[in-house]
């Protein structure tokens, strides 16, 4: 199976390459240590069943939603390996959590039980909107560009471009204007402040 690493550490990332190496089961197809717009872009290209993910990479205040975020470029089981404190309910939102003490035979299991899971898809078609996502069609049905929503909510043109992206697959509302319908339909806007 194909495993691909978001580390900040490159002395954990090939530790734990050893580890797939000695045991032969998984294999590291990427290593990289943030999640930058071109890290985004091989994950996205990248047919891996498990992205390991160290949650240091992301800033404090996106950790909560950091398995979602991975989701958008992937289809594959999400795992967490902190290198820092992280709280049960941040937990909670990964496949697996593996740990710096658990044993080879513990993380192949672990690793193999995420793969081998049932997972809610975030971005499956047909889903409900995600929280950012909801964020992102209000910001769109009140007339605002990429560059703006980026710049508001602090992340990438790109990341916001696979937001709408998710938005139109998952409502199959493919224009502005029919966008701006379903806001005030589903009453995510007040009539007043669309453009």
């Amino acid at each position: 199976m194909k495993a691909f690493l978001i580390m900040p550490s490159k002395v954990i990332a090939r530790g734990i390459e050893g580890v797939f190496s000695d045991l032969g089961e998984f294999k590291v197809e990427g290593i990289v240590s943030d999640i930058s717009a071109r890290e985004e872009v091989m994950l996205k290209n990248m047919a891996a069943d498990v992205v390991i993910v160290d949650p240091a990479v992301f800033s404090h205040s996106s950790r909560a939603m950091a398995r979602q975020q991975i989701s958008e470029f992937t289809d594959a089981a999400v795992v967490a390996f902190p290198s820092i404190f992280m709280d049960e309910d941040s937990a909670r939102q990964y496949d697996a959590v593996l740990s710096l003490y658990d044993s080879p035979a513990d993380i192949i299991h672990k690793l193999r039980s995420a793969v081998s899971a049932p997972r809610d898809n975030v971005s499956s078609d047909g889903s409900e909107l995600s929280s950012r996502e909801r964020d992102i069609l209000v910001c769109v049905a009140k007339g605002m560009i990429n560059k703006e929503i980026a710049d508001l909510y602090n992340i990438s043109i790109h990341t916001v471009i696979t937001h709408r992206r998710n938005i139109t697959r998952k409502t199959g509302i493919k224009t502005v204007a029919g966008l701006t319908v379903y806001a005030l339909l589903n009453n995510l806007i007040d009539p007043a402040s669309v453009e």
